[in-house]
């Protein structure tokens, strides 16, 4: 596909299209984990998480895969100036000393040959255990491992990721039409998943099986993303954490400085913010 140092030259040479917004009031944290933003589709939520990007600052950023999809990207080339902007603002971050840990997921997993390296600033790992303020140990990977599709019938997950697309095109078109009659943004695939039975078991037992495996290795609990479903639940004495998507959901976690942990839903924040103007102006 291309060489990840090259790559990583290549942008934060470039002037990004939407300049980066230098907000004095923006939100600080001590850890910050996104994934799934799945660069190189249709779907993917860029003006939210250039938004959020802008809005938000930690010392630590992990990028819990699927940043890029290089599925999409091998069947068709599509990369907006937008696209650009994210991987230039998240570059551009690690220069200024926030440490980025990128763990590939199954859509980006070109890059899992470059484990153990830094490309930009940005590490490249299989895996992290990170280590909360409040002393909390926690596993930290994409989780695709733990999907049996994936792993036991590629030909199946290539299906599933093309009916995910159609999906994806039709959500885009609900919400411009959305958008257009003043109403804020809302996830066709989001709800339709949780009306699915067969998803909402899948999603269940994908949960406990990252659970077990971070409680076999004697940690606290695990954070990952994948199945594109934030989360925060409790298996015994491990808790899970998902930090979902920027396709569906648009969240992130977040690790405040005392250890407290919090899932951000940007659509909502960003609707917040817009509706009370809309309705200024309606007014």
């Amino acid at each position: 596909m291309f060489a990840p140092g090259e790559f990583a030259e290549r942008v934060a040479s470039l002037r990004p299209s939407e300049p980066e917004v230098r907000k004095s009031d923006r939100r600080r944290y001590r850890t910050i984990w996104i994934s799934d933003v799945h660069l190189g589709t249709r779907g993917c939520n860029a003006d939210l998480l250039i938004d959020f990007l802008d809005s938000v600052d930690s010392d630590t950023l992990y990028l819990v895969g699927d940043i890029i999809d290089g599925w999409r990207l091998k069947k068709s080339w599509y990369w907006p100036a937008k696209h650009n902007d994210i991987v230039w603002r998240l570059l551009k971050r690690a220069k200024r000393g926030t440490r980025v840990i990128y763990i590939p997921g199954n859509h980006d997993e070109v890059f899992r040959q470059f484990t153990g390296l830094s490309f930009g600033g940005v590490e490249i790992r299989s895996k992290a255990i990170h280590e909360t303020a409040d002393g909390r140990r926690l596993l930290v990977l994409h989780g695709d491992e733990f999907d049996a599709v994936v792993l036991y019938a590629r030909w199946l997950a290539f299906l599933g990721d093309a009916a995910y697309e159609m999906l994806m095109r039709l959500n885009m078109l609900v919400n411009k039409v959305r958008a257009r009659l003043g109403k804020p943004y809302w996830s066709l695939s989001k709800h339709a998943k949780h009306k699915v039975k067969n998803a909402v078991e899948f999603i269940s037992r994908f949960e406990e099986a990252v659970a077990k495996a971070a409680g076999d290795r004697g940690l606290d609990g695990v954070v990952c993303g994948h199945i594109h479903t934030a989360e925060e639940r409790m298996f015994g004495d491990v808790v899970y954490y998902n930090d979902g998507d920027w396709v569906e959901g648009c969240t992130a976690l977040v690790e405040h400085f005392n250890g407290e942990m919090e899932i951000l839903h940007w659509a909502d924040e960003v609707n917040g913010r817009v509706l009370p103007m809309q309705q200024a102006n309606a007014a």
